[in-house]
């Protein structure tokens, strides 16, 4: 199990994902309940809280943790969706992109290199968002509205 979790961080690393990010979201995945304490990750892990903190924000930002108050500490847990809502976190991201690079080849226009380039980046983007979102709809339809019949 331990080469495993080892394998999972590498993987997570290898694709982007900072080391601790990383290990810290490999702790909650691979947990029992997928879910630890605050404390229990800086035990486990060998960190500072600090850095805890760090690592869960970057995770419940992109929606891949969720953050809940348990008396006096906090509870970080993963869940079966966490896939479908970092994915449309993603895809609401391509969004926000295309919309910014549209309306920077609005300012440049479309007729200069950086304009064309810019407009072609942002209906790249608004392709690509369109099609994660359609694809997040499949998984949910397939994977999770299954799942709880």
């Amino acid at each position: 199990m331990r080469e495993f979790e080892e394998r999972f961080v590498a993987m997570m690393v290898e694709t982007g994902l900072a080391p601790m990010t990383a290990r810290v979201f490999a702790a909650l995945f691979l947990s029992e309940s997928g879910s630890l304490t605050a404390a229990e990750l800086v035990r486990q892990l060998h960190v500072s809280p600090a850095t805890i903190s760090h690592a869960t924000t970057w995770l419940e930002q992109r929606g891949m943790v969720a953050r809940e108050r348990e008396a006096r500490r906090m509870r970080y847990s993963v869940d079966v969706d966490v896939w479908y809502r970092a994915w449309t976190a993603s895809a609401r991201a391509m969004a926000i992109w295309a919309d910014t690079t549209r309306h920077g080849a609005g300012v440049f226009g479309t007729d200069t290199p950086t304009g064309d380039r810019l407009q072609t980046t942002s209906r790249f983007l608004e392709l690509l968002g369109h099609d994660m979102a359609q694809a997040a709809e499949h998984w949910r339809q397939a994977l999770f509205l299954r799942s709880k019949h």
